[in-house]
């Protein structure tokens, strides 16, 4: 029939279409991945094991790139969860503190003394209070996957060592762009000055800052007794968990399959890194003495102190960071194993 042979060539060139969008479906799609610190660091190092799990297991179709040093905000770390929110960022693993700004309820971990060490951080993560900071997160437009951890914070400076809230008085303290560390070290009477971690190292070069906080990897990688801070006060005043998090429309345009290997690595990440960071504590500390830093730890007594001297900042917090969550995190860290 005269309509066969035209027919055919039609059939064929739809067949060939549908083949080039079946291939071209198949290619990897590259997700963004944001971090503050490079791979040098175990929190760049959680973002790269990510990236590797995805690569390994997503059969080509999803890549991810990660853009270490806040790369995609400009320096910036505290605009990155509003990025993300946005859409000019897929993925990221990002610090509590960083987001705290645009989600109050992640200042929960900031509150000076109230985690006092990694099983009271893992109760408040895996438990009732976790549950809620993870939908608190979720109503601002980014959905959480998993946390990692980048360490209680401690205290260096270039004056003295530090064993009482009186040896603060004046002290200029490089702090994240948080009102609540402004709000802690006014309160043990320093003189908190707040600057991105691109801007904290040259500063304690110069002497503009006397001191700065930050979990001991970040320490000793970064070499901060090369500036000055040759004294350590191991204080565990806070602990900054790391949460790995998507861009809801992201998230919405993968598959289902895709969603569950993305959230699957991102906990096996996070795992790695958490178990990681905490085995490589004790050599850390180690290191940074042999460098010649003089580390002080606090007695009990030394302790409460520091924590009687901060209970203003518990005062004006609780409200904003939301009673039931701080709540739930206090029964979460009271709760028998």
């Amino acid at each position: 029939m005269p309509t066969t042979r035209p027919l055919s060539r039609f059939a064929a060139t739809l067949a060939g279409a549908a083949l080039l969008t079946s291939a071209l479906t198949a290619q990897a799609r590259e997700l963004s991945v944001s971090t503050v610190l490079s791979d040098a660091f175990p929190w760049g190092q959680a973002a790269q094991k990510w990236a590797e799990l995805v690569e390994e297991r997503s059969d080509g179709e999803l890549t991810l790139r990660v853009y270490p040093n806040a790369q995609l905000v400009s320096g910036d770390q505290t605009q990155e969860f509003s990025a993300m929110r946005s859409g000019l960022i897929d993925l990221a693993v990002g610090s509590t503190i960083n987001w705290s700004p645009q989600v109050p309820a992640l200042n929960l971990f900031s509150l000076p003394f109230l985690l006092p060490d990694e099983e009271a951080v893992d109760a408040v993560t895996g438990g009732e209070a976790g549950e809620m900071i993870f939908s608190a997160i979720e109503e601002k437009g980014v959905i959480p996957l998993a946390w990692g951890e980048n360490g209680f914070r401690q205290l260096s400076n270039s004056s003295g060592a530090i064993d009482e809230p009186a040896d603060l008085e004046g002290l200029k303290i490089r702090v994240v762009g948080s009102p609540l560390f402004q709000d802690t070290f006014t309160a043990l009477g320093a003189n908190p000055t707040q600057m991105s971690w691109a801007d904290a190292k040259p500063a304690l070069t110069t002497g503009a800052v006397d001191g700065q906080e930050n979990p001991l990897s970040v320490f000793d990688v970064a070499r901060i007794d090369q500036v000055g801070q040759t004294h350590l006060t191991l204080w565990n005043y806070m602990n900054d968990p790391l949460v790995f998090a998507a861009n809801r429309q992201v998230w919405g345009s993968l598959s289902e399959s895709q969603r569950e290997m993305l959230r699957e690595t991102a906990v096996e990440a996070g795992a790695w890194e958490i178990a990681m960071t905490r085995e490589e504590e004790a050599a850390r500390l180690e290191a940074i003495r042999e460098r010649g830093v003089n580390v002080t730890e606090l007695s009990e007594a030394q302790h409460q102190a520091f924590v009687e001297a901060t209970e203003s900042v518990h005062d004006k917090w609780l409200p904003r960071i939301g009673e039931e969550i701080v709540e739930a995190a206090r029964r979460d860290i009271d709760a028998p194993e």
